[in-house]
């Protein structure tokens, strides 16, 4: 368990250099359990789009980069599959070769899939939180978690602590 914890630490620093697109979800969830930080501290470039900041509803950190798509006629093909905010972040990562999609609705996800976008969650970042040191423990997170609205399965959650090894 420790060297798997060891590795999986090791390729999670390598996501520093990440240039991210989140949803509004990710914005959302954070911000209800004071984790807006993490995001910031995971990657070395965090981009929205309008849309996804208007659903947000509240003043984005100055450290989040906001870029409209550029290609519309792309956003307006994918809102045809999923919400307006989802489909842009989807149409701005495809369009800026985006590292990493942070969307967390299932249908959202696999419709990323599809696209074959690199896609996580807003728990998959508090996981790679936890493996690259950032926060000492995932427990507390997914308590919050789960004092929300935000909907997380037993499932989820026994493996995502699981694999932060808690």
């Amino acid at each position: 368990m420790k060297v798997q914890l060891k590795i999986l630490k090791h390729l999670g620093m390598l996501i520093q250099d990440k240039i991210v697109i989140t949803d509004a979800s990710c914005f959302i969830t954070l911000d209800k359990i004071d984790g807006m930080h993490l995001l910031q501290s995971l990657y070395k470039q965090v981009i929205t789009t309008p849309e996804i900041a208007a659903e947000f509803g509240k003043r984005l950190p100055n450290w989040v980069d906001v870029k409209a798509v550029q290609n519309r006629d792309l956003l307006y093909n994918y809102a045809e599959t999923v919400d307006i905010g989802e489909a842009s972040a989807m149409a701005l990562a495809s369009e800026i070769h985006a590292d990493l999609l942070i969307i967390d609705d299932a249908g959202a996800r696999r419709f990323a899939k599809k696209l074959e976008l690199n896609i996580t969650g807003t728990v998959g970042v508090i996981l790679n939180a936890k493996l690259n040191g950032i926060i000492p423990a995932v427990k507390p997170y997914i308590v919050k978690i789960q004092q929300t609205n935000f909907r997380i399965s037993d499932w989820l959650t026994t493996q995502i602590i699981k694999d932060a090894g808690e």
